[in-house]
This record gives structure tokens, C-alpha cells and sequence, in this order.
């Protein structure tokens, strides 16, 4: 006869401690360490869903800025707006390049310095575009995609430190 003791375990697999070798408490806790346990119980941290939003927010963000690479690079309407903004048409082709480095080393497994060093990049990019735009008078049109870019850079630096902050073990 079985009772269910409320953690998962019998009170036979209790009695019968050394079955086939394997203490009765081992076998629990080795299920639960390869996830046979369902995943809700007793360990919502909430850092599965911070990585899931990390993951998707990054990946929206490094699509908007290579794709912002691959304008300034090819487009002649971009290379305008530059010229628009003061900066010289070497300028333009260097940031470019620089923003395709900085997305590499925000999606590669790379250590974390180099990581802050990407996301320090950016934020350095999205100000000074910011910046850039308002000066010479340019309305939300032309600022507003450096300001969506800078929310999106902004959750993905949140999530990505509460990763960072999350212990291996958990």
C-alpha cells in the first residue's frame, strides 16, 4: 500500500530506503535536479523569464541596430541625413562598422567586460544621436527611432545585469 506524504516521495520508497542500492532521498533529489519534477515547484526564482525577456528584447535590439548599419552603409538617404547632421561621410562608415562589432559581442558568449564595453558603446551611440538630431532642430521623425532603439537597450542592460546577478546555482 502506498500513502503520499506530500513532497513527492512515498512512504514505501521511505521504509524500503536502500532499494536497488539508491538511498530513497538520493532519487528524489536527483529527479528534481534533471527537471522530472515539474518546474513550478519550489524553485520560481523568475530567472527563466528574466533570460526569455533578455533574449527577446536583445534580439530586437540588435536587429534594429544592424539593420541602422546596413542603412547608413548602403542607403543615400542616410548618408544625407549625416551630412544633415554635421558629421563627415568617414564617420558614417566607422559607427557603422562599430555598431556590427557591438552586436556581435552582445549575441556571442564572449566574458562580461566586453559585453558592458558593447552595451557602454551604445548607450554612448544612442545619446550622441539624441543629441545630434536636437540640435540641429530635427523633429520626433528623425530622433524618434534613436529614442525607441535607447528603450530597447535599456531592458536588455536590465535584464542582462539581473542575469549576471542570478546565481549559477538557481
Amino acid at each position: 500500500m502506498r500513502v503520499h506524504v506530500g513532497d513527492g516521495r512515498d512512504a514505501d520508497a521511505r521504509r524500503l530506503d536502500d532499494v536497488d542500492g539508491v538511498d530513497a532521498d538520493a532519487r528524489t533529489d536527483v529527479a528534481r535536479r534533471r527537471g522530472v519534477v515539474p518546474w513550478h515547484v519550489g524553485r520560481d526564482d523568475g530567472g527563466d523569464d528574466a533570460a526569455v525577456l533578455y533574449w527577446i528584447v536583445t534580439a530586437l535590439f540588435c536587429l534594429q541596430v544592424s539593420f541602422t548599419a546596413y542603412a547608413q552603409l548602403r542607403l543615400p538617404q542616410v548618408a544625407e541625413a549625416f551630412t544633415h547632421l554635421g558629421f563627415p561621410a568617414y564617420f558614417r562608415v566607422e559607427l557603422s562598422w562599430a555598431k556590427l562589432l557591438g552586436v556581435v559581442l552582445m549575441l556571442a558568449p564572449v566574458p562580461a567586460r566586453l559585453k558592458e564595453w558593447a552595451y557602454a558603446g551604445f548607450a554612448i551611440n544612442l545619446a550622441s544621436a539624441l543629441i545630434a538630431h536636437l540640435s540641429v532642430g530635427d523633429g520626433p521623425e528623425a530622433w524618434g527611432w534613436a529614442a525607441a532603439t535607447g528603450v530597447l537597450w535599456g531592458l536588455s542592460y536590465f535584464f542582462w545585469r539581473r542575469l549576471q546577478a542570478t546565481p549559477a546555482s538557481a
